[in-house]
């Protein structure tokens, strides 16, 4: 009799032991989940609505399918003649890689002008033709949103390097997503933009 009543009084116990064992399945469970928050936490370029030089809406969703380059620009700094390379670069490379140019009057006071001066400016000494956007702040407490999200690893997931002069570059993979920054000092057709723009 005592045996009787001590068997289901096993069995039961046994069930809630097995009710409260965690199961393998979790841990992996909770992995999957990190893996997908973090990636979802990863912007876009594509997130941004911006004008053109000329003052018309232009989305960065246009883009898509392509890497961009966008580049912090200025008219009257040492690093002006990289309007050159820029526009062999989205001349030469544009199945692949579309040039952003983005004026700024953040450093030295070198890009002083009107969006139509700039805009005049960039097409009579250097032909560009790549898209100009209208002049923005790329540093300090009123810089547009699109730096601000370039420059801050919590929302880019790559680097929080923002620009220190005119002519930094940021690449942009065919989703939207940052690949990486390129200070002032390497060239539009240096080896190494392009090995990374033809990856």
């Amino acid at each position: 009799m005592n045996s009787m009543t001590l068997f289901p009084l096993a069995l039961l116990l046994a069930a809630c032991g097995g009710l409260t064992k965690p199961s393998p399945a979790q841990p992996n469970a909770m992995a999957e989940t990190a893996t997908t928050e973090t990636s979802a936490a990863r912007g876009s370029v594509y997130d941004f609505n911006l004008t053109s030089i000329d003052g018309k809406p232009m989305p960065l969703s246009q883009y898509k399918g392509k890497k961009l380059l966008i580049v912090n620009t200025a008219s009257e700094c040492g690093y002006t003649p990289q309007y050159k390379e820029l526009e062999e670069l989205y001349k030469k490379h544009g199945d692949r890689v579309t040039v952003l140019g983005f004026p700024a009057n953040n450093f030295g006071g070198q890009e002083p002008g009107t969006n139509a001066q700039i805009a005049s400016f960039c097409e009579k000494n250097y032909g560009v033709t790549f898209p100009l956007f209208a002049k923005v702040s790329v540093t300090g407490s009123d810089t547009a949103p699109l730096f601000q999200f370039l420059g801050d690893k919590s929302k880019n997931g790559v680097t929080d390097e923002k620009p220190t002069w005119n002519f930094c570059k940021y690449l942009i993979d065919e989703q939207g997503h940052v690949m990486a920054f390129y200070p002032s000092k390497v060239k539009p057709m240096s080896d190494e933009l392009v090995a990374a723009i033809m990856k």
